[in-house]
């Protein structure tokens, strides 16, 4: 799952995709209608997917993006209600999800707008199943690998300009520039 070009702006539902960054917003697609519109930044707020994060307990919080494979995880055994459900069911299913969420500063509202992001992004199919695995390779071999890595060139040093002599000032006027 990549939310690295997904942002949520206010006044507008759902997710959308920046498509480019001008000086006063941003050119967003939407993810469900395919739709390009201009959102300035005097008149909308932006918030990517990669910052948001949910309260936990111990003063922290959760990437959403781990909350989403979580649900993704979770979601044969435990399916996703409707956003619209019971206040009761909403909050039930969230502590199965993240059973740590800090409960005085997650709203219902939160949870639904998180239950609506998974399904838009479910649905326009931007879930996967794999979690993201980041390649790493075992110690030896990443040794051996930056020892028969090529060293990066130094800059040479730049030479040193030839020194101007500064001309010395005329003298100084005092006084008025009017003659008399």
């Amino acid at each position: 799952m990549n939310i690295e070009n997904l942002v949520a702006v206010t006044g507008l539902p759902g997710l959308h995709k920046i498509i480019a960054n001008r000086d006063n917003g941003l050119i967003v697609e939407d993810l469900e209608t395919k739709k390009t519109r201009f959102c300035s930044s005097r008149k909308h707020q932006f918030s990517p997917m990669e910052t948001i994060a949910i309260f936990t307990d111990d003063n922290d919080s959760e990437q959403i993006e781990k909350v989403f494979q979580t649900m993704l995880d979770q979601s044969k055994k435990n399916p996703v209600p409707a956003p619209n459900a019971p206040a009761a069911d909403l909050k039930a299913y969230f502590e199965k999800i993240l059973p740590n969420f800090d409960r005085d500063k997650v709203h219902v509202s939160h949870i639904k707008k998180v239950i609506k992001w998974y399904n838009q992004l479910d649905k326009t199919g931007l879930l996967t199943a794999d979690a993201p695995v980041k390649e790493e390779k075992e110690g030896a071999d990443a040794k051996a690998e930056t020892k028969n890595a090529p060293k990066p060139k130094k800059a040479a040093p730049k030479k040193a300009s030839p020194t101007k002599t500064s001309k010395k000032a005329g003298p100084v006027k005092t006084g008025s520039a009017r003659k008399k």
